[in-house]
């Protein structure tokens, strides 16, 4: 590696004054919070790497993860490595798939501490993957603290300077997350993979919940708020409102009692100058049968305001009423300052996976456009449903996504493969968003097709703020899901019925191993939150241009399936001047290759591709961030993981001669 300059006055004129634009950004250089600021804005005013030089970027150092040195010792393999990194002061704080916790110098790449709170010796995590998605920074301005809400239901405080855990915090142990919800729980179905958000001197922490539970009683994804410098529970909200809390009613015949599940186990956001947190709830228990949990089932696949001070809701807003296509709210909502009609509004923006983009004030919850509730398909043919009479449909902004397995999206590049694809449909139940479940086998049908499939549209890399204009960008997927439901064995679960699920980008229902669906497989789109509009939308990646059946027809970019199994990856960074995400290199059939990743830029502006740098031999999953740190402006992003070593890579510019 070529011996790197030092420039510590370019601080001075490569930052935004962050200030200027109150709570949005990272500040001063630093990402203290996964998204960079506690708004989820991804955002960062350096400018040191633009779009003139982003081609020349090159790796400084690669840094692998120490659970290595635990794989043998505990026989568990870590999950893809996708978290992102926090970074305060040079200083990079990391979190791993067994849920260690590692500060490494960004100049030199060199690990400063490990702690290891032992998560894995509390058990396998939910879903049977050990990955994790980062870790919370803190300060009063005088204690520095690192949050890890762990894979094996605890919380942590660590000293940030040391590694060691804060003797202040719970008697210098961590806090058991299995306490203080409020009914038993198999531990075995509850955990956490994502970082805890602080404001003030509390830390709030949700859930991730077993998604294909066999019994009704369930973990509940109750959201906690704790004393950042005692470890004390301060409050608790109950997602699933008990005996005489608002929304009770909607849970009827007593569903509460049992149902769990509703959680917060995608990122969550923070307004300071409001007291505010906002959360993205997940679908109940079970999230594609809701024949033992009628109602509207408030709060789940909601947007929920709660008061940090106190853990009381201030406002809620519903996005799917008595889900059962697991749509639940899989990624952070975004605050971002609009001006509409000439009226100025303090937002919030939640992306779905059924591809809507909500658009509300953040202080009343109110629509910032009408969002109508509209007749769906009730018909359904599942002993037991009872399905909700409408759904929420935004009037703006547009789509990001297709929605509905009809046949106005299924793929159409010649009139032989649109035939083909609409053949292979036949023994599926098809229909618009929000079509009902089936009974595998009814009307001699084999399950229903659901568009978008149950990992979205969005999930959880979110999307991403430029607090100066108003745009916001989201990397989505088009994707598709095969619903079924059958008769559990009575000895196993007390359901009446549980879910079947199969489906992918292609095969089996596309034609001659095509994707099934209209592209863009995966894009990015811009939209001008001023005026409710997309601005641009381009497809990431090159897709399946190349597949024989439709090579002759010299198309554009396609745009690039999930891999197999990644179900989400990256996420999109915004600096000054470049929006920056990752590719992974696929095959025509969406399987993962050898030969690694790109890291790619792109103009914020026009959505046109402005460079692209090759990362050989690792994938890359985690969302890309930015930091300054010696003088010089860092990229990193993790990578890596089951069959690879579990990395963290740093880019940055060669020295100038």
């Amino acid at each position: 590696m070529s011996k790197r300059f030092f420039a510590l006055f370019i601080s001075s004129f490569l930052l935004v004054p962050i200030s200027a634009i109150a709570q949005y950004g990272a500040p001063d250089g630093n990402w203290p919070h996964y998204a960079g600021d506690q708004g989820s804005t991804k955002y960062s005013g350096l400018s040191q790497i633009d779009k003139g030089n982003f081609k020349n970027l090159e790796i400084a150092w690669r840094w692998e993860s120490v659970d290595k040195d635990l794989t043998e010792l505990t026989r568990f393999t870590p999950f893809y490595m996708r978290g992102t990194p926090v970074v305060v002061d040079g200083i990079a704080y990391v979190s791993t798939g067994l849920s260690q916790v590692a500060a490494i110098d960004v100049v030199s790449g060199e690990t400063l501490w490990v702690h290891d709170p032992e998560s894995y010796d509390r058990g396998m995590v939910t879903h049977s993957m050990f990955h994790h998605r980062g870790v919370e920074y803190w300060t009063d301005g005088d204690k520095k603290r690192i949050f890890i809400s762990t894979g094996g239901r605890q919380l942590v405080s660590i000293d940030a300077d040391t590694g060691k855990p804060d003797p202040q915090f719970n008697d210098g142990q961590w806090v058991d997350l299995l306490k203080g919800l409020g009914r038993p729980v198999n531990p075995r179905n509850i955990g956490d993979n994502k970082p805890p958000v602080t404001i003030g001197d509390t830390v709030v922490v949700g859930s991730i919940i077993m998604d294909f539970p066999t019994l009704q009683l369930a973990p509940p994804g109750h959201i906690r708020g704790y004393d950042a410098k005692t470890g004390a529970m301060k409050w608790i909200f109950h997602t699933i409102p008990q005996e005489g809390e608002f929304g009770n009613e909607t849970w009827e015949d007593g569903a509460w009692k049992k149902a769990g599940n509703t959680n917060a186990w995608s990122l969550m956001t923070v307004d300071h100058d409001l007291g505010y947190i906002y959360l993205p709830i997940g679908t109940p228990t079970s999230d594609y049968y809701g024949g033992h949990r009628h109602g509207a089932n408030l709060f789940a696949e909601s947007i929920l305001c709660l008061d940090a001070k106190t853990g009381e809701r201030v406002w809620h807003f519903q996005g799917v009423h008595h889900g059962i296509w697991d749509y639940d709210f899989p990624c952070a909502p975004n605050l971002i300052d609009i001006t509409v009609d000439g009226k100025k509004i303090k937002a919030v923006a939640q992306a779905s996976k059924q591809g809507f983009l909500y658009v509300l004030d953040r202080v009343t919850g109110k629509p910032v456009w009408p969002i109508e509730e509209r007749p769906v398909d009730t018909n359904t043919s599942v002993p037991g449903e009872k399905m909700y009479p409408t759904q929420p449909f935004p009037t703006k902004p547009p789509p990001f996504s297709l929605q509905g397995s009809i046949e106005e999206n299924i793929i159409d590049f010649t009139p032989e493969l649109h035939a083909e694809a609409m053949a292979n449909l036949e023994d599926y139940v098809t229909g618009p968003l929000f079509t009902p479940n089936i009974v595998a086998g009814t009307d001699e049908k084999k399950g229903m097709v659901q568009v978008p499939g149950a990992a979205g549209g969005a999930n959880w890399p979110g999307a991403s703020v430029d607090p100066e204009t108003g745009f916001l960008y989201l990397q989505s997927n088009a994707g598709f899901s095969i619903m079924s439901l059958n008769k559990p064995d009575p000895d196993r679960s007390d359901f009446n019925f549980m879910i079947q699920m199969g489906g992918a980008m292609g095969t089996p229902l596309g034609p001659q191993g095509l994707p099934l669906l209209k592209p863009p497989y995966r894009s990015i789109t811009a939209y001008d939150l001023n005026k409710g509009e997309i601005a641009w939308r381009v497809p990431l990646g090159p897709g399946p241009k190349n597949h024989p059946a439709i090579k002759h027809l010299n198309l554009g970019d396609l745009g690039s399936p999930f891999p197999t199994r990644v179900i989400a990856e990256g996420g999109i960074l915004l600096t000054k001047t470049l929006l920056v995400t990752i590719l992974t290199d696929i095959d025509l059939e969406g399987n993962v290759t050898g030969e690694g990743s790109w890291l790619m830029a792109y103009d914020k502006k026009t959505g046109d591709l402005i460079s692209q740098v090759r990362v050989p031999k690792i994938h890359l999953h985690g969302s890309p961030m930015t930091c300054m740190a010696g003088g010089q402006q860092y990229i990193l992003v993790e990578g890596g993981g089951v069959t690879e070593p579990s990395e963290v890579l740093a880019f940055v510019l060669p020295v100038l001669e």
